[in-house]
């Protein structure tokens, strides 16, 4: 296929967590709020006069001081975090806010913040911790509620003087809906039985819209609508469509080692994916948008900290519904290694959709940064190999 137009400008955005647009919206007067976690409701982050970065450490080396601080058992991406803050990548960040999502990140940003990692020469910096419900129900909601009201809306208004009103919330959730909602139009082109985007570019354009500045990418993001709608692709598909599935995924190798093994990611189930990440959220005249907000990203939420029989369920049931929209010939379901919580989701998950559904399933556990992993490649080869065999056993 030919090249899309602005695939090496948001490739390069992914380069440096302190990208041009960061520091093209910082020059406009604008802050900065980083985050580590998908529960942290993005719409609030992006109120007139801020602006959300998801924490991400591109190129990753060596991780020794950080395991010094956190143990080798606590997951590389919480000590990829550390060990970049202590080298000083995030002093570009005007505050951090984290949830308990997890407890490695938690003991990550209280290691940034007892080793002063991060907001050197800025008085107004500060740290938040966000208490997330474990269960999504009406006292779920009233936590996520208050929480998000005393830990991002307050101290955004105390520190920098921000609008935190009724009116800058819904302006917010308009410009998140806007990036959703291209996100999304992209995204549907991967249904297609040979589509014209690859799982690569997706997995680009819409980590970008993670990691920069929403409201400086909108141009780019109509201009790459506008041209996947007349590109060509590629004579002959992939050999196997695929469904990735499970925990944080901001490693662009990890995507293109299964699309270069001859799979073809089809859909993304994964923490800062497009599925549900960039669902919009459309807002009612009869409720506070806060609390419509924290419904939405608690009901659609599918991190396994909720642990209620229903939000089980329905994590098992988003993928199969998922695999069927796309037509997904098997699932890979990825958990980075150390990961507590998506490792017993992984097992289970993987399990049920294996044996309850009748999905091909290839379970894997991966590191923060693969770069070029001939296991990661031949285990994915035989993988894309069994469902093609399958698929003649079956006639198809």
């Amino acid at each position: 296929m030919r090249d899309l137009k602005h695939l090496i400008y948001f490739e390069n955005l992914l380069t440096e967590a302190n990208n041009e647009l960061i520091r093209q919206a910082q020059e406009e007067g604008k802050k900065c709020v980083a985050y580590v976690c998908e529960n942290t409701p993005e719409p609030l982050l992006n109120l007139p006069g801020v602006f959300s970065t998801r924490l991400r450490a591109p190129r990753t080396g060596t991780m020794e001081v950080a395991t010094y601080y956190l143990t080798s058992f606590l997951c590389e991406f919480s000590r990829a975090l550390l060990e970049r803050a202590l080298e000083g990548g995030y002093n570009f960040a005007d505050c951090v806010i984290t949830p308990d999502g997890c407890s490695m990140m938690n003991r990550c940003v209280e290691n940034m913040e007892l080793l002063n990692a991060v907001g050197e020469g800025k008085p107004d910096f500060f740290y938040d911790y966000m208490e997330i419900p474990m269960k999504a129900d009406d006292n779920g909601l009233n936590l996520y509620v208050l929480q998000c009201r005393n830990h991002i809306l307050k101290p955004l208004s105390e520190h920098f003087g921000i609008d935190v009103s009724e009116e800058a919330i819904r302006k917010a959730v308009a410009e998140h809906n806007r990036v959703c909602e291209l996100i999304r139009a992209i995204g549907d082109f991967r249904k297609a039985d040979n589509p014209v985007i690859t799982g690569y570019e997706f997995f680009v354009i819409t980590l970008a819209t993670y990691a920069a500045p929403k409201y400086l990418l909108i141009d780019k993001l109509e201009e790459t609508l506008e041209e996947l709608k007349t590109r060509e692709p590629d004579p002959v598909p992939k050999r196997a469509r695929v469904v990735v599935v499970g925990s944080e995924v901001d490693d662009v190798d990890f995507i293109k080692i299964i699309e270069d093994s001859g799979a073809y990611v089809c859909a993304d189930r994964f923490c800062y994916g497009s599925l549900p990440g960039r669902d919009p959220i459309y807002l009612n005249d009869e409720e506070d948008a806060l609390t419509q907000i924290c419904r939405e990203y608690m009901m659609r939420g599918k991190c396994p900290r909720y642990m209620n029989t229903d939000k089980m369920d329905q994590r098992r049931t988003y993928v199969d519904e998922l695999a069927r929209e796309y037509k997904a010939d098997g699932i890979i379901y990825e958990q980075m290694k150390f990961c507590d919580p998506w490792a017993y989701e992984k097992m289970l998950g993987s399990h049920i959709l294996r044996e309850d559904y009748g999905y091909p399933v290839l379970a894997v556990d991966r590191p923060y940064a693969i770069g070029t992993s001939g296991q990661m490649r031949t285990r994915v080869q035989a993988f894309v190999e069994s469902i093609e065999i399958k698929n003649i056993q079956k006639g198809e």
